[in-house]
């Protein structure tokens, strides 16, 4: 008899990131953190490492479906986790593989930038994403920098990007920590017109990975059947405790440390 239970598996369409601090890496380590079974489907490469992205290659449509059908013929999903597209027949695809999943919690984190503030896509792929994607979304998760590109507002505040972008989405949790305050606020906005305002210190330094580790984090919250409101909190909390024990292996920005340090330990 098989003695062992299968975790919930969690599809992660993200690009791969060479030093391990965002994207599929960064999905994979915050959802085994959630008991979790990530099931990677890369989008895109990137030539990037923890100071900025250099450059990127998209992944086309039929590799990118052959990956996912792989995955949806072989074991349930649980939620869903959408990260880098950059280009407009990437949100295609990714629109198609949605579709084939329906009423499951799918976290989308719209990655428009680098760390280092380097494009991952153009605008336009952002509008597409928006008009797209969001609306098939149980959350979106952009950062403020991110909520202006979306929302058209180039010098918006929270509030106002939230106005434009709640008609595209049910939940917008729109994270902060891109000023000066010694008291960061990450808002989440709600279709029915509540909102949740989450606070945590400000942490010295930059980070590589901080968004995707938060919306893997989400979508493992959420695919072990925790609400929503709840999750959110949950997720924040946890990766302000993986940038706060953050490491430097490289010449630029902190990498989140995902996993405890005893992990491996017998």
């Amino acid at each position: 008899m098989n003695i062992y239970t299968s975790r919930p598996a969690v599809l992660c369409l993200s690009g791969h990131d060479p030093v391990g601090g965002a994207g599929i890496q960064a999905d994979i380590e915050a959802l085994i953190a959630q008991n979790c079974h990530a099931t990677p489907v890369i989008t895109a490469l990137t030539i990037q490492d923890t100071v900025d992205v250099s450059d990127f290659k998209i992944l086309d449509h039929a590799w990118v479906m052959a990956q996912a059908q792989a995955i949806l013929d072989d074991m349930p999903v649980s939620a869903i986790k959408l990260g880098m597209l950059g280009s407009l027949e990437m949100v295609d695809t990714v629109v198609e593989i949605i579709q084939k999943l329906p009423d499951t919690p799918f976290v989308c984190d719209p990655v428009l930038r680098a760390g280092g503030g380097g494009a991952l896509g153009k605008d336009e792929v952002g509008y597409a994403l928006r008009s797209k994607l969001m609306p098939l979304a149980t959350i979106v998760t952009p950062n403020l920098p991110e909520a202006r590109i979306l929302a058209e507002l180039p010098n918006g505040t929270a509030d106002e990007c939230a106005a434009v972008l709640l008609q595209h989405c049910e939940h917008l949790l729109i994270t902060g920590g891109h000023g000066d305050e010694q008291e960061v606020h990450n808002r989440l906005y709600c279709a029915d017109g509540s909102t949740h305002t989450f606070k945590c210190a400000r942490l010295p330094g930059e980070y590589h990975g901080s968004g995707c580790t938060l919306a893997s984090t989400l979508a493992g919250r959420l695919a072990i059947g925790q609400e929503l409101v709840s999750a959110v909190e949950f997720a924040l909390n946890y990766t302000w405790r993986t940038l706060r024990d953050a490491e430097a292996p490289g010449r630029g920005q902190y990498i989140p440390r995902r996993l405890p340090l005893d992990f491996c330990r017998s």
